[in-house]
């Protein structure tokens, strides 16, 4: 693919998130089923409620509400009847906000930006308790990476290596076959700053 053609892909992938977004993605029930849509492809407030344990009227609340943010949409294609509502998560990049694109609520951009942090030293946590398993030898199954590297680097630079990065993902996404029964969800979190912060 040209340089061209996957900035253009980047771009009509990308989604500056609304202020309407930033209020339904706050809630951390409405995170939990956006990381269960991760999981599954498309899902029913009954499949919700079940692997989350909580009541099906809650689960289809929160629904509705991440449907009304434009977070997930419905799968017709899915649906057993017209009666059964059945939902998928919208596709493409979501980005809270940036200097050609300001977040439009501030306190609802640092709001998701700490849950996010939130999700990731939960996530950083679950690697630390099993790392002493692998490095012991106890297991073989490969269940997280963690690697660090400092590198010197131009902003014009990095930005061009994060763009390289989200190719290589989007890439390995496209070419994963979901009937893989070998298949499991990854959380991938990318960690970046400078000296100067």
């Amino acid at each position: 693919m040209s340089e061209g053609a996957e900035g253009e892909r980047q771009q009509a992938d990308q989604v500056w998130m609304t202020s309407a977004m930033l209020k339904a993605y706050a809630h951390p029930l409405r995170r939990q089923m956006l990381r269960l849509f991760a999981r599954r492809e498309h899902l029913r407030a009954a499949d919700v409620a079940a692997d989350l344990d909580v009541p099906a009227n809650s689960a289809s609340f929160h629904l509705r509400v991440l449907a009304d943010a434009g977070l997930i949409e419905e799968a017709p294609e899915h649906a057993r009847d017209r009666r059964d509502r059945v939902w998928k998560s919208r596709k493409g990049a979501m980005s809270v906000g940036g200097p050609e694109h300001p977040v439009p609520d501030e306190a609802l951009g640092s709001a998701m930006i700490r849950s996010i942090a939130d999700d990731h030293q939960a996530m950083m946590a679950r690697v630390i308790a099993w790392t002493p398993e692998y490095v012991s030898g106890r297991t073989a199954e490969v269940h997280a990476a963690f690697s660090q590297r400092m590198v010197r680097l131009t902003e014009a630079e990095f930005d061009a290596l994060m763009d390289r990065v989200q190719d290589v993902i989007s890439d390995a996404v496209d070419a994963h076959d979901k009937d893989d029964p070998a298949g499991r969800p990854w959380q991938i979190d990318i960690l970046a700053a400078d000296d100067t912060i």
